[in-house]
């Protein structure tokens, strides 16, 4: 069997959903062939061996509203042959380009969230978006509350199949390079570490942790760069919290984990439904971490459930996330036992096989 996944980037770009499809990949292999179509992110096409996988980086013109511009992709989507052709939405262009090119192959669509940022155009997609899910053999979410809160997914919640997102345990490990990188950055830094991992856009919702930093005694370590950098340095410099923040900028896949060990809580402050599930915060689970985060109406409760793995706040609320991260800054008994329930919740429910599993199960089923 033949998988072709259309996504908007592919590794090593940085992001949710980037990160669960090369993960997502890395794992089919082993089952069945897989290709990439995704864009570059400069205008030039080429064709890579990405780990065994052929990925086409298709030339990218610029950016409509965080829409990468690839106006190749009905060509290379054309020539492409494959047995299931899996979708991951949002992504106008690349439903437009379906209809446009009629591909060979069944379709599967990952549809990791509505179209949030983009909204204003969605009028004129949502007709092409409906036909489009109509000739999906499953849909594929990664937990019951997008489908609740989609207007567009109850009307295909018989095709709907809930598969959350999975990690890489093994890249979690704590062995000892990574716990002595994680015993340096706690040397460095000094304590209590809150930690906040991804890119620095605007529905993450930096700027209330960075407010919430105001009653807080800690240091805010903040991984990932972005378009939104020193809008919220000036921010942090404004509000007098500058000093309790280091941006530490982009680091490799490979070296977060210590940052995830040396951390004494694991944040997502995100404010807008476009954070459809928040992947970072299984990996800090897999590292037996707390988490605070918000109470979004997608898979973010879902994955970290108040009260037992963390602590959930309504979003957009700056001191319910500092009376949240104080609460749990006070109680090292009761970070322990959200961070052991977090690391046993990942192992039952967020691992790269189970997901890449059920993902097979959804393909031999369209391809009967």
């Amino acid at each position: 069997m033949k998988v072709l996944h259309i996504g908007k980037y592919y590794h090593p770009y940085i992001g949710g959903t980037e990160v669960h499809l090369s993960t997502l990949a890395e794992e089919l292999k082993k089952e069945v062939g897989i290709g990439i179509l995704a864009s570059n992110t400069r205008f030039k096409t080429s064709l890579e061996k990405y780990d065994g996988i052929n990925v086409y980086r298709l030339a990218r013109l610029g950016n409509f509203f965080s829409l990468p511009l690839t106006l190749s992709l009905p060509f290379w989507l054309k020539r492409q042959e494959a047995d299931i052709l899996h979708f991951h939405l949002p992504n106008p262009l690349s439903v437009l380009s379906y209809f446009l090119s009629r591909p060979k192959g069944r379709v599967v669509v990952s549809y990791h969230s509505d179209i949030v940022k983009q909204r204003f155009f969605l009028p004129l997609i949502k007709p092409l978006l409906i036909r489009f899910l109509k000739k999906a053999e499953t849909i594929i979410v990664t937990s019951e509350n997008i489908i609740e809160d989609s207007l567009i997914l109850k009307k295909f919640r018989d095709k709907c199949k809930v598969i959350p997102c999975g990690i890489d345990l093994s890249r979690f490990r704590p062995d000892s390079e990574v716990l002595k990188k994680a015993e340096e950055i706690k040397q460095k830094y000094g304590k209590p570490l809150i930690l906040f991992v991804g890119r620095l856009v605007y529905y993450k919702g930096l700027e209330y942790l960075i407010k919430a930093m105001q009653e807080i005694e800690a240091k805010l370590l903040i991984v990932g760069d972005g378009p939104l950098r020193n809008k919220l340095q000036r921010l942090a410099g404004h509000l007098g919290v500058g000093g309790k923040i280091i941006w530490i900028g982009e680091i490799e896949n490979e070296k977060i984990a210590a940052y995830y060990y040396a951390c004494d809580i694991f944040v997502l402050p995100s404010n807008i439904k476009a954070e459809s599930f928040g992947i970072v915060q299984v990996e800090a689970f897999a590292c037996g971490k707390p988490v605070v985060s918000t109470n979004l109406p997608t898979g973010v409760p879902f994955v970290n459930l108040h009260g037992k793995t963390g602590l959930v706040v309504p979003p957009g609320n700056s001191s319910a996330l500092a009376d949240a991260i104080n609460r749990l800054l006070g109680s090292s008994q009761l970070c322990k036992i959200y961070g052991q329930n977090a690391r046993e919740r990942v192992e039952k429910e967020f691992t790269k096989e189970g997901m890449a599993d059920a993902v097979l199960k959804v393909y031999r089923a369209a391809g009967q």
